[in-house]
């Protein structure tokens, strides 16, 4: 079992691990609880009630985040030509097509966050797939990252936008800010996410969508909150 530092276990004493908290209620713990020298990542974590071998029941979006999430995503646009200039013009930090797929294969570079192809050059990029993609970096059409419209794919990267995508486990996890942001900013974030995450239901899915949730910091104890509250809340 793993042990925890004396800051945890104090942060851990100060509230019910129990208790399934209202949102407002529950991002005042964490943040009262971010002790860290740094400023800690704020998280949403949930299981959901889908059965993600089911081709059906995946879950898997986009949503920029009305406050961003106070990091600045690095971008790399696999493109050529007048895609290129745009993607250029748009603030991509890494522009390029068979001259980056080689880089990224011969010298192992992973100087970016988010990539971003045209259709017509996914060619080249599946080449590099079996490196790309275990690093959760391969471009895909449903994350908007396989597009023709690269200028609104990297200025939407670069305005927040974050992928909340079901695990093997049903879980899903997603940064919603930094606790510098405070609880207002934090909780519209909450919301956008909550919100995409309840619309993209599966049809399929059956009982309670939403079974568990909580929300932490980078290095505090995740503070459950009540499911039900929240698909109401997000349903409306």
């Amino acid at each position: 079992m793993a042990k925890h530092g004396k800051k945890y276990n104090e942060s851990v004493s100060s509230y019910s691990r129990q208790e399934q908290y209202e949102l407002e209620k529950a991002l005042e713990i964490v943040l009262a609880n971010a002790k860290a020298k740094f400023d800690e990542t704020i998280e949403v974590s949930a299981r959901l009630g889908v059965d993600p071998r089911h081709a059906d029941q995946q879950v898997r979006g986009t949503v920029v985040l009305p406050h961003g999430t106070g990091r600045t995503q690095r971008v790399l646009v696999f493109a050529k030509g007048d895609k290129a200039k745009e993607a250029e013009a748009a603030g991509a930090d890494y522009v390029g097509a068979e001259d980056l797929a080689e880089k990224i294969q011969k010298e192992n570079w992973f100087e970016f966050d988010v990539a971003v192809a045209t259709p017509d050059m996914m060619g080249v990029v599946g080449r590099i797939g079996r490196i790309l993609g275990p690093k959760g970096l391969m471009p895909n059409p449903k994350s908007g990252t396989v597009t023709m419209d690269v200028q609104q794919a990297v200025e939407e990267i670069k305005a927040g936008k974050v992928e909340y995508r079901v695990d093997k486990a049903s879980n899903i996890a997603v940064p919603v800010g930094k606790a510098s942001f405070g609880d207002e900013k934090l909780a519209e974030n909450f919301w956008a996410l909550m919100q995409a995450v309840v619309k993209a239901k599966p049809a399929a899915a059956k009982g309670r969508y939403i079974r568990t949730i909580s929300v932490s910091s980078t290095m505090g104890p995740g503070v459950k909150l009540n499911p039900q509250r929240v698909m109401d809340r997000a349903g409306a």
